[in-house]
């Protein structure tokens, strides 16, 4: 029988932690190890991984669960290697490990790993397990006897140390790529979500270490998120944010508590193409820049709200409609980093207000809830289960896209039929077009002065607005709905029509309780949602998960 077949049934499934303690740390000792193996046994550990024949046997004596010995030695080329030798096998073997561990990835294999490896399973009859980083270097392992392998070195070795948190994909993609040998999940995993999230990906068993036996480390992680709120929270902490609308672009000055110290409006360039907008965005930055200098400030980061589907990642617009012609494939990020050496986060308008509200607004204290921007165009952003949705490919929330009157009148976005035609600042003005109105704010006015045309208009207005929202309601189930936008300010009317014609479209309405709210953040939420996007990118970047 395979040696590892013998365990496998007491670690498949199951969790098994990683005591070790570096020379320099508090719990630097054999019985410190010991007593954290057997808090972690009495937990519901399966197994424990140590590390030199010292602390395997304390933790021996300690428990009796599976023990995954090995023994980090420094090597000639200045780095530790894992396992480095047949002996340091043979002496954690002898210390009472039942399983032995060793770096295979391609430094390990240098030093010899593979034949080792082999050797081990023939002379000392234990079970062999092969930590990696790539799936060549499994596929290498495997294929030389070892009896699992694992995930534990990467993101530690030269080809993959920008990797920095847990990869489910990764560990399905060795699953498939091993076949029968079986794979078990290690590294960066910080979360009870992250380790189902590699059981699902297939692993057989999860070794997780920091999280659990590194208290320094742990406080670290609480202590950095500690920093951060600290320097969101400073008085000189500001960030500039930038709302690039269709028709105005909105520019100011926002504290990491969304108070607003400066804000300029200006007409959007945008029938003018894309040098246009990237010098239109410029010049919106620099008179920001230039306010921040003037009020004795130093933004640490600019935010983008803008019109279009954007990769936040690069700050690149993924499409974009002709509200914005040749605006799809901008890289507004890349411009203004080059140009003023600040980070910068680009977001999606919507998605940038849903931020705001989120971190400043009606929604601080909701899970689940969508907000809808009206104006030149209709747009939206939305939270599920606290988090912003975007999509795999950024494309997620299109609610103006959502298709309310199958051949009906022509998009932006090159269909027809969609919500925004029906629900744009265009499409309230027509409505009341026997009142001789040229803008929406010009019906709202009317309306709440008694138009009769106007209160119409708005009422025409609200029940193509609810279809489209209907939609997202009955797939999403959230507790709130927020109202933005030009097409927002001072217009009752619209909630009350709203909420009615809601009700008579959404089954089980007063089970649902939905809150249908204006945004709370007004005329300055684009710029406020901009920023957000910026300081969230900042607490994020604190916040280990």
């Amino acid at each position: 029988m395979n040696p590892f077949e013998r365990l496998q049934s007491a670690l498949r499934g199951k969790l098994l932690v990683s005591c070790q303690a570096d020379a320099s740390t508090a719990l630097r000792d054999s019985s410190t190890m010991a007593r954290m193996a057997r808090a972690a046994v009495e937990g519901g550990a399966a197994g424990i991984r140590a590390n030199g024949p010292d602390d395997v046997r304390a933790i021996r004596e300690a428990v009796s669960v599976p023990v995954v010995g090995i023994w980090k030695t420094l090597q000639d080329d200045g780095e530790i290697l894992i396992t480095p030798s047949f002996e340091a096998a043979r002496q954690v073997v002898e210390a009472g490990a039942d399983l032995v561990a060793l770096d295979c990835t391609a430094r390990g294999v240098r030093f010899g790993a593979l034949d080792r490896l082999r050797r081990i399973r023939q002379v000392l009859g234990v079970p062999v397990l092969a930590d990696i980083a790539t799936l060549d270097e499994a596929v290498q392992a495997a294929a030389a006897g070892a009896d699992a392998v694992l995930s534990t070195l990467r993101g530690y070795t030269q080809d993959t140390r920008d990797l920095k948190t847990f990869e489910p994909s990764f560990i399905a993609e060795l699953v498939r790529s091993v076949a029968d040998v079986p794979v078990i999940a290690e590294g960066h995993i910080q979360t009870p979500d992250e380790l189902c999230a590699a059981l699902d990906a297939g692993a057989f068993a999860i070794i997780v270490g920091t999280a659990i036996t590194r208290p320094a480390a742990i406080t670290r992680r609480f202590v950095s998120v500690l920093d951060v709120w600290q320097r969101l929270h400073a008085p000189d902490c500001v960030f500039v944010g930038i709302d690039m609308g269709g028709t105005n672009t909105k520019y100011g000055l926002v504290t990491g508590q969304g108070k607003l110290l400066f804000q300029s409006i200006t007409p959007t360039p945008w029938k003018d193409g894309r040098e246009a907008l990237l010098c239109h965005l410029k010049q919106s930055v620099s008179a920001c820049l230039e306010e921040a200098c003037r009020q004795a400030l130093s933004p640490g980061a600019i935010g983008l709200a803008t019109a279009g589907w954007v990769d936040p990642g690069s700050g690149q617009v993924v499409y974009a409609t002709e509200n914005l012609p040749g605006w799809t494939g901008a890289n507004p990020g890349a411009c203004l980093r080059e140009a003023f050496g600040l980070p910068v986060v680009v977001e999606n308008d919507a998605n940038a207000l849903a931020v705001a509200e989120k971190q400043f607004g009606a929604a601080r204290t909701v899970s689940d809830f969508v907000c809808i921007t009206l104006g030149t165009g209709v747009g939206g952003g939305c939270y599920v289960k606290g988090r912003l949705n975007r999509g795999p490919h950024f494309f997620a929330n299109g609610l103006g896209h959502i298709t309310i009157e199958p051949e009906g009148r022509p998009c932006t976005c090159g269909l027809a039929g969609c919500l925004e035609p029906y629900a744009n600042a265009s499409a309230l003005v027509r409505y009341g077009n026997s009142g001789n109105y040229t803008s929406g704010e010009e019906v709202i006015a009317a309306a709440n002065a008694g138009d009769e045309i106007a209160i119409q208009a708005i009422h025409t207005y609200a029940k193509y607005l609810a279809m489209g929202c209907a939609t997202i309601v009955n797939l999403l189930d959230p507790e709130l709905l927020i109202l933005a936008g030009g097409l927002a300010q001072n217009n009752p009317l619209l909630l009350s029509d709203l909420t009615e014609e809601l009700s008579k479209r959404v089954r089980v309405w007063q089970q649902r309780k939905l809150r249908v709210e204006f945004s709370s953040l007004g005329y300055s939420a684009g710029v406020l949602g901009a920023a957000a996007v910026a300081s969230a990118r900042l607490a994020d970047s604190g916040c280990p998960r």
